[in-house]
């Protein structure tokens, strides 16, 4: 008889360690929303960003971190409440994991916390077999973070999943989703490091044929200092910044960035200045 976690990871492929590793860290992830949904985290908060996407909307490429942010802006939130329900949802299913909160030197508006598990004990246990090539102090690790004081305009949708047992999740719908991915690309401090998943994700909103949700991105947009109040912002001006954006981007490196996460590296052989202009033209 299948347990819930082998339930779980029935789709995932295990030709490699790194495949294994990926497939219990994506349950994981979905086991922790379960936790936060039961422990009504999602009266207060929703799910957004790259892991949102992937869960909820098929985008095809692994993605790490859970990201959430509050419906309304609380500086007051605590996470920790939330601690024991998430390491006993984690504990139902058989998986070892603790919750730590990350303390930070500066004030934030981002509270932030850690999932952490060995990851030799869980390979080993989950798949049944031992493996010699994992370091035993290696730790799989999933950050999660709250946005307390969130930018303004963000519209919402519940979602269902069924597994590890049925649970619902408030998230950003589709177009405030593309306002914060379109808000980091315009805006993300990228230096040496070209995030090329916020290109490749960019790129699934538009296949999609997402529209935008223009009033949220603004308001991330005056947020990051990009924008002042009075400024004139249509679909227009935003095209011309992504445009402005793209024509400065090594995009070698982008590649580079996101081929960790992606199963067909092929989708990436038209990434350059004319394709991502060319695309921007269809943005809605």
């Amino acid at each position: 008889m299948q347990t819930i976690l082998t339930q779980m990871l029935a789709g995932y492929p295990t030709n490699t360690l790194e495949d294994k590793k990926n497939a219990v860290k994506e349950v994981v992830q979905e086991i922790a929303l379960c936790g936060l949904s039961r422990a009504g985290f999602f009266k207060q908060a929703a799910f957004y960003g790259g892991t949102a996407l992937r869960i909820f909307y098929g985008l095809d490429r692994f993605s790490e971190d859970l990201d959430f942010s509050l419906i309304s802006p609380d500086s007051d939130f605590e996470l920790r409440p939330y601690f024991s329900g998430l390491e006993k949802e984690l504990a139902s299913v058989g998986l070892k994991f603790s919750v730590e909160e990350k303390v930070k030197s500066v004030d934030s508006d981002i509270k932030s916390a850690f999932l952490k598990g060995n990851t030799k004990e869980h390979i080993v246990s989950i798949y049944d077999e031992q493996n010699n090539h994992i370091n035993p102090d290696e730790v799989i690790k999933i950050k999660f973070e709250v946005d307390v004081n969130p930018p303004a305009f963000a519209t919402f949708e519940n979602k269902y999943r069924l597994l590890p047992s049925p649970y619902s999740v408030k998230l950003y719908d589709m177009p405030s989703l593309f306002a914060g991915k379109v808000h980091a690309v315009v805006c993300r401090a990228w230096k040496n490091r070209i995030k090329g998943r916020d290109l490749y994700d960019y790129v699934f909103y538009l296949a999609n044929q997402a529209k935008i949700n223009l009033p949220h991105l603004r308001a991330r947009l005056e947020d990051s200092g990009v924008l002042k109040e009075n400024d004139v912002f249509t679909l227009e001006t935003l095209k011309a910044m992504l445009i402005e954006r793209f024509a400065t981007i090594d995009y070698e490196k982008a590649k580079k960035d996101v081929l960790p996460f992606v199963k067909d590296a092929n989708k990436l052989d038209l990434w350059s200045k004319d394709f991502f202009t060319s695309i921007t033209n269809d943005l809605k």
